[in-house]
């Protein structure tokens, strides 16, 4: 750690933490349901999934690899968090700031005086050595500094890290992303993927609630015909479909394509959450161009109304995709 103590188509909220052998059959990929049945309801703003098609499978896979004391660390972010009553996204944010710093260990050497899973710095006030090299005292003071990060729930988790480490290579956390994510969604025993709505298979986790209403919504009208300047209820065109799916989650947007371009944020398209709207233009460098528009579902995937005989459906997506703009649009932000 390197500073102070500032730290036109988807979808966590309960969980019970699984130990020891437990907590090993589940990071090796099994669905096992929690035996416990206290079960907690906990915020709509979800952990933010995998952002780039494929790499689901790489967070498995890394997940897979942790030894027992990172398997026993992991598990003590997400009790810890759950206790406080901390979204799922601040258990992804921790994983992330500790896989990156120390690899999920309690190591008792770092650069300078830094220590610890997060590598806090006693020197910079984090506490003293005895305290910042305790999993408890070090996994609270983690949350205590992450909740005073000024909108950090809807940062990339890779980005509140940093802002709570401070470190001088600000992109690292986001390596493990994927990873965070599938213990988040494993350990975590999420049995709601976002505390708002129904589960959607391998479908990543909506950034908050108002997305993931307005996917909720999307996804409730797959199957209905696609139909030019239709909007609803019984069948829609591209843009009908995103018009409603986001009045369904109180935000008004423009009616037509073109305009839903300019009614939110831009982020660059690879950085994409679920609920973002993707726009597709006959020349992708000239927005007066665009003529479709759908709602990314995060790994990879979209839910569209596209084009006459074809119904509101999902399917993959890639960032090299013709057409593709390369900015993403955040509604109501």
């Amino acid at each position: 750690m390197r500073g102070g103590l500032l730290f036109g188509c988807v979808m966590a909220a309960a969980l019970t933490v699984v130990l020891a052998v437990g907590l090993i059959t589940v990071i090796d990929g099994s669905r096992q349901q929690a035996m416990s049945g206290n079960v907690t309801e906990l915020s709509c703003d979800a952990a933010i999934g995998p952002t780039r098609p494929g790499q689901a499978g790489s967070g498995e896979a890394d997940a897979a690899s942790l030894e027992g004391e990172q398997r026993e660390i992991a598990s003590l972010v997400i009790k810890i968090g759950k206790e406080r009553g901390m979204s799922p996204r601040a258990w992804q944010i921790a994983i992330q700031a500790g896989m990156t710093e120390s690899r999920l260990k309690n190591v008792h050497y770092g650069d300078r005086d830094s220590l610890g899973i997060f590598q806090m710095r006693p020197s910079m006030g984090w506490g003293t050595p005895e305290q910042v090299t305790n999993p408890q005292y070090q996994v609270n003071k983690f949350y205590d500094v992450l909740e005073e990060v000024p909108g950090w729930q809807h940062m990339r988790p890779g980005e509140a890290a940093q802002a709570v480490e401070r470190s001088a290579f600000p992109d690292r956390y986001h390596e493990w992303e994927p990873m965070a994510v599938h213990l988040v969604q494993n350990v975590g025993e999420i049995r709601n993927v976002s505390g708002c709505g129904e589960a959607r298979g391998d479908v990543v986790l909506a950034s908050n609630s108002s997305a993931q209403r307005a996917i909720d919504f999307a996804m409730g009208e797959r199957g209905k015909p696609y139909v030019w300047g239709a909007t609803g209820p019984d069948s829609y065109d591209c843009s009908g479909l995103m018009l409603r799916a986001y009045e369904a989650a109180g935000i008004t947007i423009p009616r037509v394509s073109r305009d839903q371009y300019k009614a939110g944020s831009m982020l660059p398209v690879e950085q994409a959450q679920p609920g973002d709207l993707l726009f597709w233009a006959y020349d992708t460098a000239d927005p007066s161009t665009i003529h479709h528009v759908a709602m990314y579902l995060g790994n990879g995937k979209i839910v569209e109304a596209q084009q006459s005989g074809v119904p509101v459906h999902v399917r993959d997506v890639s960032w090299d995709e013709g057409g593709l703009v390369r900015q993403a649009v955040r509604p109501g932000v």
